[in-house]
């Protein structure tokens, strides 16, 4: 494959040939693509290479199934619930509709741990880049939502562009409020460098804030506008490009019900989101949800597991005959993929309740192990679901049911338990 080279604002990505190599089945393969770049000089990649040296690109990794699947990894802490994870975001919505205010109350949100919109923060640092005010504007704004000054919340009103040391002061940012959770960039055209309204131009300078936000482990919010052309699909009047949409993990779009009505929906959509229709009332400088939310329902999956082996001790066999097992004990089906994929996910968290887990095959099946030691365990062998022991202390499918089972569709992080019947 031939090279190509293309430069984008000091950035460029190169394609490379690349050499084969065997992949095995439980570790990634690295497969190493050099080349030398024509215009190092102007290439912020290649700047840093010495002279003389051979460029080596970014290594392309291939990940087998087998080591996806079996492999404990990070989980990802929600910022807010089943509305905002790291990654990048974008928050539309017309001119003087008040985005601001619903952005710098989200901030306040999740740096004092309160609600927001009525779903659950996970506490922490928060920096707002809020470009478009001025240090008294800013101060009369948090006057109007609170007189208590908050340790989390950072503010800053100026800063560069994409591509011209943005990304080298947040980064500083980040070493500097080692919690930060959410910066919120108010708004986008204030960093942009590119005036081009393009596909290409709107993704490449959208997808350095997204590196960057994985890069954080952070949430970035970017403020941005609406079109003026009404489209049945909310998402189709962010201003710009589909490029701007594609390039976001996450997006909510503020669509008020007439000019000056003081009422709006959000919109919310995303990779890892539920989709979300929130009716919206503006009082006292903040938006507040009209519509009934629902609770967040706790993960219980390591309770249950920790629960049965404080019970069984050790347990050896298929994901198939462990679903019979919960079956036996809590009267609910299961799916062995459901069940394989929540042991995985949650094997640092079982090892806190002295649970070990291992995954192996044997004659070309899938062997699970559960272990239980009760020296490991920081509840000491106490069952973890006190509040639903009946007066005898025993547990059973009938006192077990509603808290086990109803504790969340499965279907995003943090939710509980689902059978598959």
């Amino acid at each position: 494959m031939q090279k190509q080279v293309d430069l984008h604002k000091g950035y460029c990505s190169h394609i490379f040939s690349i050499k084969r190599a065997n992949i095995r089945p439980t570790q990634p393969t690295q497969i190493v693509r050099a080349s030398s770049c024509s215009l190092q000089k102007s290439c912020r990649l290649c700047s840093d290479k010495k002279e003389g040296d051979d460029f080596i690109g970014n290594e392309l990794t291939i990940y087998n199934s087998e080591y996806i699947m079996t492999t404990p990894l990070e989980k990802q802490e929600y910022i807010i619930y089943k509305m905002m994870y790291p990654g990048l975001y974008i928050l539309a919505g017309a001119p003087k509709i008040g985005k601001s205010w619903l952005a710098l109350d989200l901030c306040m949100s999740v740096a004092n741990g309160e609600h927001f919109l009525k779903h659950d923060t996970n506490t922490g640092q928060v920096l707002y880049l809020s470009l478009e005010d001025n240090l008294l504007r800013l101060q009369n704004r948090i006057y109007e939502l609170t007189d208590e000054p908050c340790e989390n919340l950072n503010f800053a009103i100026e800063a560069k562009t994409i591509g011209n040391g943005l990304e080298e002061e947040l980064e500083k940012s980040k070493q500097e409020l080692p919690n930060l959770k959410i910066i919120v960039i108010d708004t986008l055209q204030k960093v942009r460098c590119n005036t081009d309204v393009n596909y290409g131009s709107d993704y490449k300078e959208l997808s350095v804030l997204k590196v960057l936000a994985d890069k954080l482990k952070v949430a970035i919010l970017v403020v941005h506008h609406t079109r003026k052309c009404y489209d049945s699909d909310p998402f189709n009047m962010v201003s710009g490009s589909t490029g701007i949409i594609g390039s976001v993990d996450g997006i909510m779009v503020m669509i008020e019900e007439r000019r000056g009505s003081g009422k709006a929906k959000l919109h919310c959509a995303g990779r890892d989101i539920e989709h979300l229709e929130l009716n919206l009332e503006f009082a006292n400088h903040r938006w507040n949800v009209v519509d009934v939310v629902p609770e967040h329902k706790p993960d219980l999956f390591s309770f249950a597991i920790h629960d049965l082996m404080v019970e069984e001790k050790r347990f050896t066999g298929s994901a198939t005959e462990l679903c019979k097992l919960m079956y036996k004990r809590f009267g609910r089906e299961y799916a062995p993929n459901w069940m394989t994929r929540n042991l995985v996910q949650h094997t640092e968290e079982l090892k806190v309740y002295g649970v070990q887990f291992n995954m192996r095959r044997s004659h070309g099946s899938r062997i699970l192990e559960l272990v239980y030691d009760q020296s490991g365990d920081s509840k000491n062998g106490s069952l973890l679901w006190v509040e639903i022991t009946d007066h005898t202390s025993t547990r059973n499918s009938e006192n077990v049911y509603l808290p086990l089972f109803e504790a969340g569709d499965g279907k995003t992080e943090g939710d509980g338990i689902c059978g598959s019947g």
